[in-house]
């Protein structure tokens, strides 16, 4: 029995189709149809019934991929014990913010380009949270507080942010001194998500309403400089804008709790050793910022 046929077969299962499980393998949709072919000729029997949505296990396939997952799990970790202390190869994706990603997390991915010659990394840029199973993603690193989900999760280091206004919103609107007056001004959001801020060691949660919304912290900065309202952004983002004059802090009494970076993965019982070396290069880069 082929490993690359026990291993196609487990990403179709767990992706739900073939083509999201060849863009996860990084082979063609026909190579991955002839391996599910080869495999259920073999078992004489079927593991996946096609559908126009995909693919969804059989009865005889649900039982099956417990045990072929369990196999590739042990031959991966056998393959990584066979490999140069720290040598990586194959393909890594991952999923990366774009407000942050670009100039926080590209040169981390970059030096460990450098330090693994066969190591083949492929980066999406984007806001959005992706579905890192049906995507075919290693992994993804996010930031911000992370919500509750199947997927696992790795704190990698702490972001700070604070509220900014531009001078003329300011000037024409004022500016709120604590939490409850943020119900009187208009704020920019990622979408209907509810602030926090610390008073002493208590948390204040307050649901803002604003007109403007945008998935992203460098559209969102850009509206705060042309006084259209408040906005809550990191400090990686609005550094330049505050040295400039262009956005001031405000409710400084009161800051956000800090949020976090993460390096998340899809559920499994041990993360691939180039996971593990990704989070470490991250872990060492942030650790100053705790």
């Amino acid at each position: 029995m082929d490993i690359d046929d026990l291993l196609t077969f487990v990403e179709v299962a767990d992706t739900g189709g073939i083509s999201p499980a060849a863009r996860r393998l990084g082979v063609s949709k026909s190579i991955v149809s002839r391996r599910l072919a080869r495999l259920e000729t073999e078992l004489s029997t079927q593991l996946l019934a096609r559908t126009t949505r995909g693919a969804a296990l059989t009865e005889a396939g649900s039982t099956f991929r417990e045990y072929a997952a369990r196999a590739c799990a042990e031959i991966e970790a056998a393959r990584e014990t066979l490999l140069p202390t720290g040598d990586l190869r194959g393909r890594l994706r991952v999923a990366v913010s774009l407000s942050f990603g670009p100039a926080d997390f590209a040169p981390v991915l970059a030096r460990m380009a450098l330090n693994h010659p066969r190591l083949h990394i492929h980066l999406s840029f984007s806001d959005r949270f992706v579905d890192l199973i049906a995507e075919g993603f290693d992994c993804a690193i996010r930031v911000g507080y992370l919500p509750d989900s199947s997927l696992m999760a790795r704190r990698v280091g702490p972001i700070y942010g604070k509220l900014v206004a531009s001078p003329q919103y300011i000037k024409m609107h004022g500016a709120p001194d604590n939490p409850k007056e943020l119900v009187n001004h208009h704020a920019l959001m990622q979408g209907t998500e509810a602030w926090q801020f610390m008073d002493g060691k208590k948390i204040v949660t307050v649901n803002p309403q604003g007109r403007f919304k945008a998935d992203n912290a460098t559209a969102l900065a850009a509206a705060a400089i042309e006084g259209l309202g408040i906005a809550w952004l990191p400090d990686g983002v609005t550094r330049p804008y505050v040295a400039s004059g262009a956005l001031v802090p405000i409710m400084t009494r009161y800051p956000p709790p800090p949020a976090g970076i993460y390096v998340v993965r899809p559920p499994g019982q041990h993360p691939a050793q180039k996971v593990r070396i990704l989070t470490d290069m991250l872990i060492a880069c942030f650790k100053d910022h705790q």
